[in-house]
């Protein structure tokens, strides 16, 4: 595998002796963004989406507008341009965006900075090659068609002709740049990059220490922020004694910051900062402050009781979302099969907590942050400051994790909140105690899953529930019931072959910050139905697969039709990414060829097995265990993806084996819980990942595909836990319904 120049953040005095002070380079748009080789002088053109720059140096500049936290990113927008430009990988200098409105969202989660970005990145490499084409041919005095661009070079096809890259720039740059739509597209067969694995691209500098992360940024006369924030959601400071804490050595000062009122949003929390002149000092000046809070509506927040009252109010009857059939009335006991699953609170835990640095002057922000939305610190930094958004200029650091929690940007908020105060530089940091006692937390739900099977062991009728506070509560005050976005998440969106369906959702209010974490609902979701499919096998006497092929019945492309709801199909067109039945059977048929390879359960042992879609790609899981004396040791997981077109397969690959991970990491011991309104739970000890001795060996089988591009960062999580609570259950006979297991057997 090849590797390449890293990242790099170019200065525009740079960049114009690279390319020559009158933009002698090919840049597609412009913009004023002075860190950027698209820096050129041609702000004149003001086209949105610049991604593609090349210098006379024959050095290809790609934009990555995407946030890199480990997935790859920065490494797989650029393998789309530069196999549509023809570009040598070796010539590559990969550039990080910063917030800018005209790339179009920049918003890193989701699992879909390929698959929104895939076409519209094959079309812009196309056009840079095209307008490279267009050069030589004009040099040479030939038609177009004469020429052809190949390995970062334009050949002529009539004689041994060629011109690099670098020498045709200048006079590429004077070109119209063509439409996108009318731009030729390779064909897949002569692709280079895309579908190829290549070694990301910060790589290098991630096993040397030389990546930039959050938590690196430094600035000169920089003071550091340690905050302590309402222990309740909606209680604020009534009073502080702060006079030990300013006698440490290094306190700048200690600021109260106001409680907002109405929705959480992504507005800071308040509390009480300590400014220093270094970390140690603020976080140690915070210890010795002595603060008391005012009541809260949530101080009676108990999570135990709370699932209690979720779990009773899933078996009465809710809100009708998806209907399909006549509704069942009758539930004979002999025919009938119920059960009810549970999922607590969880958190993010990602390996660097949220972090950012604030500069605030008379003429704006400027931002380094651990960010998965530029736009959106950029909107709401803005807002907080009173400021124009193109006054907040946001530079976006490498993320050690994310995970959705640094796609809300409080954190950076509350750095320029500080900074503008203060008027210096300031670097707001978030302690692991901070991050789980004050995210934003995946919510706590209860589903009921209730078939009626026939005289032949065939399920007739599904009645199903879910209910967790919304995540639309963090954005609006009076929230009762889940969205219809987050119903589509797992739960109303799978396509079973049964007469009769009938989905509600009940109504259950949050009492703390609702977020998106990774997988989002689909976590609670697949949980429940794919336990539940487990458990109508073992009553109908039948193979988990089988059961699950019977229940989604024959290959067909499923719309929901005449159902009761509009199925938001994670924003994508059901035209260009439908619910392929088909495609649910051939990731059962790989995991069934796989398993029939793999070794067979011992004694005290069980393999277990699950199938989601989520995020328009398909998984299926299995997870082989065994238990002696009530301790649970994960021995081996298979997983096939089916992602549709894969752009680098060693970081789907990497994707699938951290799925597993963060899945069993869940399932096996992850837990927040509330008491007295207040987080339990504060670090690693009582919050704790999955470590060396815990992780099994882990297969993977990506599935060849020329579908579009689907998701991949998010679709492996899901099916994990349902796969290792069936494998439970095969081993020993017992069914956990409820998460973590660590509360059951010892893990």
């Amino acid at each position: 595998m090849t590797t390449f120049t890293a990242v790099e953040n170019i200065s525009r005095r740079n960049v114009l002796k690279l390319f020559g002070a009158v933009g002698g380079g090919l840049a597609l748009g412009g913009t004023s963004l002075v860190w950027s080789p698209m820096a050129l002088a041609q702000d004149k053109q003001a086209l949105m989406n610049l991604f593609v720059a090349i210098g006379e140096d024959n050095k290809v500049y790609l934009t990555c507008h995407r946030s890199e936290m480990g997935q790859g990113i920065r490494t797989g927008i650029p393998q789309v341009l530069a196999d549509e430009l023809e570009a040598d990988w070796d010539k590559v200098v990969v550039v990080q965006g910063l917030a800018d409105k005209r790339y179009g969202s920049q918003n890193t989660d989701g699992s879909r900075s390929i698959r929104k970005h895939y076409h519209r990145m094959r079309q812009m490499g196309a056009t840079a090659r095209t307008m490279l084409e267009q050069a030589a041919a004009d040099k040479w005095k030939v038609p177009v068609t004469e020429v052809y661009a190949k390995a970062h070079k334009v050949h002529h096809k009539g004689s041994n002709k060629s011109l690099s890259y670098g020498e045709l720039a200048l006079a590429a740059s004077k070109l119209t740049m063509p439409e996108l739509d009318k731009v030729t597209l390779k064909p897949e067969s002569e692709f280079v990059h895309i579908g190829k694995s290549h070694t990301i691209v910060d790589m290098d500098a991630m096993l040397t220490g030389k990546a930039i992360y959050g938590y690196d940024i430094k600035l000169d006369g920089m003071l550091y922020a340690s905050i302590t924030r309402p222990p309740v959601l909606g209680s604020d400071v009534v009073s502080v004694d702060d006079a030990k804490a300013r006698k440490i050595a290094g306190v700048v000062d200690i600021i109260t910051l106001p409680v907002p009122k109405g929705a959480p949003l992504f507005q800071a929390l308040g509390g009480v900062a300590v400014i220093a002149t270094n970390s140690w000092s603020a976080i140690e000046a915070r210890k010795a402050l002595a603060i008391t809070w005012s009541e809260s509506v949530n101080d009676s927040h108990d999570s135990d009781v709370y699932l209690k009252g979720l779990v009773e109010r899933v078996k009465l009857p809710g809100k009708v979302i998806r209907q399909l059939g006549t509704s069942v009335t009758d539930w004979p006991a002999e025919h009938t099969l119920s059960a009810v699953y549970t999922v607590p609170y969880l958190t993010h835990a990602m390996m660097e907590p949220p972090v950012a640095t604030a500069n605030v002057t008379a003429d704006g922000c400027e931002l380094w942050a651990s960010s998965q939305t530029p736009q959106s610190t950029q909107q709401n930094v803005a807002g907080a400051l009173g400021l124009k958004e193109e006054q907040v200029k946001v530079n976006v650091t490498l993320l050690g994790g994310g995970f959705g929690r640094k796609s809300k940007p409080d954190f950076s908020v509350e750095a320029a909140i500080l900074s503008q105060k203060l008027n210096k530089p300031v670097k707001v940091c978030w302690s692991r105690e901070d991050e789980i006692q004050n995210g934003y937390y995946h919510a706590i739900s209860a589903q009921m899953y209730q078939a009626k099977v026939d005289g032949n062991s065939m399920p007739t009728a599904l009645l199903a529930r879910t209910g967790f506070p919304s995540i639309s509560s963090t954005f609006a005050e009076g929230v009762e019931y889940p969205s219809d976005g987050e119903l589509d998440l797992g739960f109303s969106d799978v396509p079973l072959a049964l007469e009769s369906i009938q989905l509600e959702s009940v109504k259950a209010k949050a009492h703390t910050r609702i977020g998106w974490m990774r997988s989002v609902c689909n976590i609670q979701h697949a949980f429940g139905i794919g336990s539940f499919v487990d458990e109508l096998a073992v009553k109908t006497n039948k193979p988990c697969v089988q059961m699950w092929r019977e229940l989604l019945g024959k290959p067909r492309m499923e719309n929901f039709e005449n159902q009761g709801f509009k199925y938001g199909n994670y924003g994508e067109e059901l035209a260009d990414h439908p619910v392929d039945v088909g495609r649910y059977l051939k990731v059962l048929d790989t995991l069934e060829a796989a398993l029939a390879k793999a070794p067979k359960a011992g004694k005290n042992q069980g393999w277990g097995m699950a199938v989601h879609r989520s995020f328009v790609s398909y998984v299926a899981v299995a997870t082989l265990v065994e238990v002696v004396d009530n301790k649970l040791k994960v021995i081996k997981s298979i997983a096939v993806m089916d992602a549709g077109t894969v752009v680098n397969p060693d970081r789907v690959k990497s994707q699938l084996e951290g799925a597993i991970i963060f899945g069993l990491s869940l399932a096996m011991m992850g837990d927040i819980s509330f008491k007295g309104g207040k987080v339990v739970q504060s670090n690693f000890h009582d919050y704790p990942l999955l470590r060396l001795p815990q992780c099994p060996e882990i297969e993977t089988h990506i599935i060849a595909s020329t579908a579009k591009p689907a998701g991949v960062g998010e679709p492996g999580v899901p099916p994990v836990a349902p796969s290792l609570t069936n494998a439970i259950f095969a081993a020993t006979g017992i069914r956990y319904r409820d998460l973590p297991l660590n509360k059951f057997v010892s893990v």
